[in-house]
This record gives structure tokens, sequence and C-alpha cells, in this order.
């Protein structure tokens, strides 16, 4: 892979983290009051969407070899800090999280084309699911407009 691609690579990426930063930052300022905390909310099959890219990436990166470390599950514990606002939403958020990496854990064992191009998608819904949790909760700040990738 050239440098040049890696490095725009990257950028996409870096991207795409800021983006889900975003959500969480907006997440944090429309928190719900403790009435509405099981309620389920607009923005939910989005969010529960996300948790599940996030485990899936979280899988993939790591199979394929790139050095993300928990970069990926401190999104998640990110997006349950800020949404998981009881320990049911807690618990289905992680639980989302978890099938996404445990489906791909039993699909892919070693990094192949097929598996590049998931994590490649997953970046993209990851991407998109930010974007309409952002509409949703009606903040008016776009994610960056980098089109992410995988490395």
């Amino acid at each position: 892979m050239s440098k040049k691609l890696r490095s725009r690579r990257t950028s996409q990426t870096r991207a795409l983290c800021h983006a889900i930063a975003l959500v969480f930052v907006v997440a944090i300022a429309c928190a719900p009051t403790a009435s509405a905390q099981n309620r389920e909310r607009a923005y939910d099959a989005d969010l529960f969407r996300l948790a599940e890219i996030l485990g899936g990436i979280h899988y993939l990166r790591a199979l394929c070899g790139h050095n993300d470390g928990q970069t990926w599950r401190q999104h998640m514990e990110g997006l349950i800090k800020t949404e998981g606002t009881s320990a049911f939403r807690r618990a289905l958020l992680a639980r989302r999280f978890n099938q996404g990496y445990r489906s791909y854990s039993r699909t892919y064992k070693t990094c192949t084309v097929t598996a590049k191009a998931a994590l490649e998608r997953f970046i993209d819904d990851a991407k998109a699911a930010s974007k309409n949790l952002l509409a949703t909760r009606g903040d008016a700040v776009d994610p960056p407009s980098a089109e992410p990738t995988t490395e």
C-alpha cells in the first residue's frame, strides 16, 4: 500500500472517530430525564445498530492486523456512558456490541478479502448511523465529511 493511500485511510478513520465522538457530545447534551430512562427513543434503532457495528469493527480490525488496540471498545464504552441511562439500556448496548463482535468472530478466522470488504462496509455504516443519530437528536453540527475506510 502506498504511503499516500495509507495516510488518506488513516485520516479517514480519524474522521469516523471524530464523528462518533460528536455523537457522544450530542448525547450528553441531550440526556433524558430520569423518568424517561427506559423509554424507547426515536433514535434507538440507529444507536443499537451503531453499537453492533462497533463490535464488528473491533473484531475485524484486530483480525486484519490494524494496531487499534482497544480503540473501538473504548468508543463503545463512551456510548454506554452517554446513552446507558439505566442498567437495562447499558445491558442492551453491551449486548449489541457483543453480538457484532461474536457474529464476525464465528464467520472469519483469518483476514480475507471478504473480511476487509465487510470492515469497509461497517465503517461506512457507522458513519451513516452517526449522521442519523445527529440528525435525530436535532443537533446542527455535521460529522466530518471525509469518507472513512479501513486503516
